[in-house]
């Protein structure tokens, strides 16, 4: 368990714009505006992870949607912080949030080339369900699922 990390909902222009600048960085083909975070955060819960004082990752819960109530729960995490257990802690934050608001399953969506992204949500029980490229874009995304025991 990391004990220094602190995890923090997203308040703040400073602090949308700190999950930007990560989000933007793990995801440069969907980058975002602060205005476009500012819309998203009044949609999901949008949280923060520092290192004291130092900004390592960011974490994004989507709340459950439809009749199989299924939420979607990314962690990213700065690539000079990876492997040091931030992103298990904020999945693990995350994975509690979305389970509290009665999700009964969890999606992630990582980049196909991010390899990193991929090891880490199948090491913790997620399989694959699609592969897709957006309308006018050329980047595979890959969605994925947690195995009905892991829920």
């Amino acid at each position: 368990m990391v004990t220094d990390l602190r995890i923090q909902p997203v308040d703040g222009d400073v602090m949308l714009e700190q999950w930007r600048h990560v989000h933007n960085v793990i995801v440069p083909p969907a980058a975002m505006g602060l205005d476009e975070v500012r819309e998203r955060s009044g949609r999901y819960r949008l949280e923060n992870a520092y290192l004291g004082d130092v900004l390592v990752g960011c974490s994004t819960v989507r709340p459950p949607e439809g009749e199989e109530g299924v939420a979607t729960v990314i962690a990213r995490v700065l690539p000079e912080f990876r492997g040091r257990g931030f992103g298990r802690a904020l999945y693990e934050k995350g994975l509690g949030c979305a389970r509290g608001l009665g999700a009964r399953v969890i999606e992630t969506c990582v980049l196909a080339v991010n390899e990193e992204g991929l090891r880490f949500a199948v090491a913790r029980g997620f399989v694959e369900v699609e592969r897709y490229v957006l309308e006018g874009e050329t980047e595979v995304w890959v969605d994925l699922r947690l195995a009905p025991a892991e829920v």
